[in-house]
């Protein structure tokens, strides 16, 4: 059925698979771990470490000079699960006259526990909190939105929500 030189060819290569794969292991170990190398040649700090201060943001003073028509077009983000008609919801609840309504106040719209467990107000600077992080804001939330990092965009938007009640 087989003869030897077929079965040397298969051992051969089977072999030769083991080596390179015990090969490939020792030399990641070796590349892979610094404290068979000495010293590391820099550090990256990571969490945890000591952090500068984050900038204090008057945010009563982003308000004011807020962008209706800028906030506008931040808020075509939203539009894919938010709609700004009273009494029309979506994915979302409806958000006009979300500046200063109840958090979670829609009647008829199902909220993730996460929101229907705070208290409050939607006030322009409990707003832009949520929007700049909902998952960090409201832990547990349904809202899938990354969010909005630029304070001026939350600004904007807000500013546009107030409009649109008005």
């Amino acid at each position: 059925m087989f003869d030897t030189m077929t079965l040397t060819k298969i051992a051969g290569g089977l072999f030769g698979a083991w080596l390179i794969l015990l090969l490939g292991k020792w030399a990641a170990e070796e590349i892979y771990h610094a404290e068979a190398h000495g010293e590391q040649s820099y550090v990256i700090e990571v969490a945890g470490g000591e952090a500068e201060p984050e900038e204090e943001i008057d945010f009563a003073a982003m308000m004011a000079e807020a962008d209706v028509d800028k906030g506008a077009k931040v808020f075509k983000k939203c539009t894919a699960c938010h709609k700004v008609e009273d009494g029309v919801n979506a994915v979302g609840p409806h958000l006009y006259a979300v500046v200063d309504r109840d958090i979670a106040a829609v009647d008829g719209f199902g909220y993730s526990g996460a929101l229907t467990g705070l208290e409050g107000a939607w006030t322009p600077e409990n707003l832009s909190g949520f929007l700049e992080s909902p998952k960090n804001y409201a832990p547990g939330t349904t809202m899938g939105f990354a969010g909005l990092k630029k304070p001026t965009d939350r600004a904007n938007v807000i500013a546009y929500l107030q409009s649109i009640a008005n």
